[in-house]
């Protein structure tokens, strides 16, 4: 699925223990790491393919919702050789806060397709200047938006290197 302007619909997750630190995981066979994310499907609603991102990529979707972005957050994918032939522009996501519920050996990295080797906590805010810089205003925006409804202040200082945000039109129906 991909809307109008080029983007693909996609749920992040950022989970947190009762200390408010954030699960930050690692991709399979490479240096990257990123909270978990994913695509909606057409005939789900963006709560649902949270759930069932979770599933499919930490094992476990023992998780309160604490909540969620007001809206869609939009980041572009940099043209490289490999990504010459995709399709779409970007993503658009809708970023949840979620509260871990369950017991730290419930997160199964080995999942059917892992997307993911391993996996820590993190401060929350570490993130912000540790993902690949075309995501990093993104992460900055949906961190800053949902800190507040755990208590978890501004961030120390401005990350480095934000990309310019993205102009949309207004969401079209």
């Amino acid at each position: 699925m991909i809307d109008a302007d080029g983007y693909r619909p996609n749920v992040g997750m950022i989970i947190c223990n009762h200390e408010n630190q954030v699960l930050w995981a690692r991709r399979v066979g490479e240096n990257a790491w990123q909270f978990p994310q994913g695509g909606i499907q057409r005939s789900e609603t963006p709560e649902q393919a949270m759930l069932r991102e979770l599933e499919e990529e930490v094992g476990t979707a023992k998780v309160g919702i604490i909540g969620r972005t007001r809206g869609w957050l939009r980041y572009d994918v940099p043209r490289s050789p490999q990504r010459a032939r995709r399709r779409y522009r970007g993503q658009k996501q809708i970023w949840f806060l979620l509260r871990f519920e369950g017991e730290e050996g419930e997160i199964n990295l080995q999942t059917s397709q892992p997307e993911f080797e391993e996996w820590r906590w993190v401060d929350y805010w570490a993130p912000v200047n540790e993902i690949i810089a075309f995501k990093r205003r993104v992460y900055w925006q949906a961190l800053r938006e949902l800190a507040p409804l755990i208590g978890a202040g501004p961030p120390p200082t401005e990350p480095r290197g934000l990309p310019r945000p993205i102009m949309m039109a207004p969401e079209r129906r």
